[in-house]
Order: structure tokens, then sequence, then C-alpha cells
């Protein structure tokens, strides 16, 4: 009974420790990893059909898992500046559980192919949400008046997202957001859905992302935009958007949408237009005037 009680607290110890995978999810960040002797794996396949491995023992041996994505760069970075060698599993363990911090993915038992699409985007919002928070906070005071140009390009942008929603009445919206600064393309996406006594069902960190977002294009006076794509019962589904200029946005014409939907951007090449789908003049925002703006 002696023997039996400590091994019996072993293993409920062991299923109540948290642990973190860092994932290289891409074939690239995979190979430059291959740069380290003590980092065995050699094939990218192989490695990814391990870890779903590893995952689905660890879940059902009832243990909690996160995943993390693992840059190599920002691992360079790290042992750089922590002074631990990178070619080691110690220091891979290390970066791993400075991973644990950031953003990651609880491991729910679907395969790792279906998960990754949730850690990319995950890790993909925190990164545009830092971006813009750090633009915002770079941008300083205004050399008028003193005000905290940051602070004012946010409330801005948060009365112009509530003016967003009003104008989209009832249905279900997916609203994105797209500012360019400096060779970066900042996008965020916020999904609502809006009944006829304008009630507004939403996600609060998507509205907060998006808010940021619009907040660093008005603050740097970036190019962009946003778009809103609106579907409702017995109705084709609508798109419609709005171009930002200096702290209003600006309705697009239903050629502006078309033109801009049915254009490849990077290309410039045509693109058929989306089946079903109408492309319609923007609604105006309303006296934008009366609100916040510096």
């Amino acid at each position: 009974m002696a023997h039996t009680e400590p091994t019996t607290m072993r293993r409920t110890l062991r299923r109540e420790v948290v642990g973190t995978i860092g994932l290289l999810a891409d074939a690239e960040d995979f190979a430059a990893m291959r740069r380290y002797r003590s980092f065995t794996f050699d094939d990218h396949t192989g490695y990814l059909r391990e870890m779903d491995r590893l995952l689905r023992v660890r879940d059902a041996g009832g243990n909690h898992t996160t995943v993390a994505l693992f840059d190599p760069d920002e691992y360079a970075d790290y042992c750089a500046d922590e002074g631990v060698e990178p070619d080691s599993p110690r220091g891979r363990m290390r970066f791993t559980a400075h991973l644990a911090a950031g953003p990651t993915v609880a491991y729910d038992g679907r395969p790792l192919r279906h998960l990754l699409p949730d850690l990319v985007d995950i890790t993909m919002r925190q990164s545009t949400w830092e971006y813009a928070q750090a633009l915002l906070a770079e941008v300083g005071e205004c050399a008028d008046c003193g005000e905290d140009i940051g602070r004012a390009a946010f409330t801005r942008a948060a009365f112009l997202v509530t003016r967003l929603l009003q104008a989209a009445g009832p249905g279900v919206h997916h609203l994105v957001c797209s500012i360019a600064h400096d060779g970066y393309n900042l996008l965020a996406a916020l999904h609502a859905e809006a009944t006829a006594d304008a009630q507004v069902d939403l996600d609060e960190e998507e509205a907060a992302d998006f808010t940021t977002v619009l907040a660093a294009g008005i603050a740097t006076a970036g190019a962009g935009g946003a778009v809103l794509r609106t579907a409702r019962p017995g109705a084709p589904e609508s798109v419609c958007g709005w171009r930002l200029k200096s702290d209003r946005l600006v309705p697009l014409t239903e050629a502006e949408v078309f033109d801009a939907y049915c254009t490849d951007a990077r290309s410039g090449d045509l693109i058929a237009p989306e089946p079903g789908l109408e492309y319609r003049a923007a609604p105006d925002l309303g006296p934008l005037d009366q609100g916040p703006a510096h």
C-alpha cells in the first residue's frame, strides 16, 4: 500500500501538468531548423506525423496540451538574448516554454491538419495586433495641440466601427479591414450578427483587433479601407466597401466594389465575378464630423 499510493500520486500529478508543443508548421521553417545537428528530423511530413501521434498519445493519457508555432528566427534571437546554446534540446525546450505565454491552441483531439489553420490564424491575429499597437504607440503627440495621436485615432476608429455596424443593418456580416503601411499589410476580420431591432452579437476580441487595425491606418495615414459582406435570409449575399481617407471611411461605388473584388491584387488580372454575389454601393456612414476626430 505504501508503494501504491506514491505511484498513484505521481500519475495524478503527471495528468495535471500542462504541456506546450512548439510546432514547425511550415516546410521552410522546418528546413531552417535542420541546420542544427541536434535537431534529428530530416523529413517534414514525417515530423508532422510524429507530432500528431504525440498529441494523440498525450490526449489519450489525460494530459492537456497546447500547441504554438515555432519560429526559427525568433528562436535564434531568443537564444542570443538569453545566452542559450541554440543547437541543443535544452535550448528548444526553454524556447517552447517561452512560447506558452503567447498565442496557442489547445489540442482537442482533432487531426493536426485540422488544428493548424486555427493555430496560424490566432498567431497572425496576435502578430497583427501587436504591430498595430506598436504603430499607435510610436506615432506620438500632435505638434500643434499635444494630443496623443494614437489614442485619438483609436477613439475615432471605435466610432467608425459603430457606424459601420449600424449601416450594415440586420443580417450576418463579415467585415474586413485592410491597412497598408511600410510594405506590411495589416488585416483584421470582424463577424457580427444584427437583428431587426438593432441588437448586435459579436466577438469582443475580434472587435478590439478590428478597431486597433483601423486606428493604425488613421494614425499613420495609411492606405486601406473596409469591406462588408452580408447574408440575409431569402436574399443573395452582397458586398460593399469603404476607402480610408484621413480619418474618414468614404463609400465606394458599385463599380469600384466590383473592380476591387474582380481584380487579382498581385497580378492585376481580371477575376470572374462570384456567382450569386451582389456588388453594391456602400451606404454613407452619416455626418462623421460629429464624431471624435483629431
